[in-house]
């Protein structure tokens, strides 16, 4: 082909040694995700979309990554915390502050909340609040 007037020529596609070299880097990032517990959907890394969404992804990386590692490292400062100190100390993450467990939160709520055999006290001890100053 000719090209006159300064005009040079681009390719518009990728050389198979270049598309060998993607494939190469989608699999490294994959191997990487999966052992440190991270759904290569949430990488965007094409062709893994093995969850139904990115919802059940993003909440399935929070329950068995996230949620383990921090376990683990709230009990480690809040056992120095304990020693420290000389009172038992305890430290939980706080679980309604995650938007991605906002789901599980919701059908939790509904069915405590339409469960007719338990009293308001039972209720709350099963959503983790605290009594009420009547109940005490």
């Amino acid at each position: 082909m000719l090209l006159e007037g300064g005009l040079d020529w681009k390719p518009m596609g990728f050389s198979p040694s270049d598309m060998e070299f993607q494939k190469t880097k989608e699999a490294a990032g994959r191997e990487i995700a999966t052992a440190f517990g991270v759904p290569p959907m949430l990488m965007g890394i094409p062709g893994d979309a093995t969850y139904s969404n990115y919802q059940e992804a993003n909440r399935a990386f929070y329950r068995l990554t996230v949620l383990p590692l921090v376990a683990r490292v709230t009990a480690g400062i809040s056992h120095w915390l304990s020693v420290f100190t000389g009172e038992v100390v305890e430290l939980r993450p706080d679980l309604d502050q995650i938007p991605a467990l906002a789901v599980e939160r919701d059908q939790q709520w509904a069915r405590v909340g339409a469960a007719d055999f338990l009293t308001p006290a039972e209720k709350r001890v099963l959503l983790g609040l605290p009594r009420l100053a009547e109940q005490e």
